[in-house]
């Protein structure tokens, strides 16, 4: 539909992104950031509202990342997108990086990079799920040859063409457990 109204971010990598489409245009928004998407991501987009001459009120529908990507940024954009959906009675609608470079690279193979030099590698026609392999070659498109830009651009689009579905409530894509530990010892004994 394009004539709605979408606000969409991403924040599950070290930076923090945002697009608004609007009347059928896409307006980006990217800033690089190791650190402090969660103090900067609403202040960016508001700022991006302001710029386009939107409001909250406008917004028909949410679009956000959810991975693969960082643990903590991952939440961050999940957890504002429901809240944001909740509290302006709109739909919010996930989507995946794999998506995202599907419709990139129009292909349906992808690899998105991961830590320590290891790829995260989806194939819809033969895998369940994706899988994280040490090895990324083969004829999978790769995330990293598309910007930040185009990705954010890109979750917009297809939470648009999702938007009308009866698509779940968005939630992080976490291909592998996170790497922390619990700790090793064990807790304090609460006395009644």
């Amino acid at each position: 539909m394009t004539d709605q109204t979408l606000l969409a971010f991403d924040t599950s990598g070290p930076f923090c992104a945002s697009a608004l489409l609007r009347d059928g245009q896409i307006t980006t928004r990217v800033e690089d950031m190791a650190r402090g998407q969660g103090e900067r991501l609403m202040v960016l987009l508001e700022d991006l509202l302001r710029e386009q001459n939107t409001t909250w009120a406008d917004l028909d529908v949410i679009g956000v990342g959810v991975g693969p990507g960082n643990f903590t940024g991952i939440r961050i954009s999940v957890s504002a997108a429901r809240g944001l959906a909740l509290g302006l009675g709109i739909k919010a609608v996930g989507v995946s990086l794999f998506d995202t470079t599907q419709q990139l690279a129009n292909w349906a193979q992808t690899k998105v990079p991961a830590p320590r030099d290891q790829f995260y590698m989806y194939d819809p026609d033969k895998m369940a799920a994706p899988i994280l392999a040490q090895d990324g070659t083969g004829p999978f498109a790769n995330a990293a040859d598309h910007s930040v830009a185009d990705h954010v651009a890109a979750i917009a689009r297809i939470a648009a063409q999702r938007a009308g579905a009866d698509t779940p409530r968005p939630a992080p894509m976490y291909v592998k457990p996170p790497d922390a530990a619990p700790p090793r010892e064990q807790p304090p004994v609460i006395l009644p």
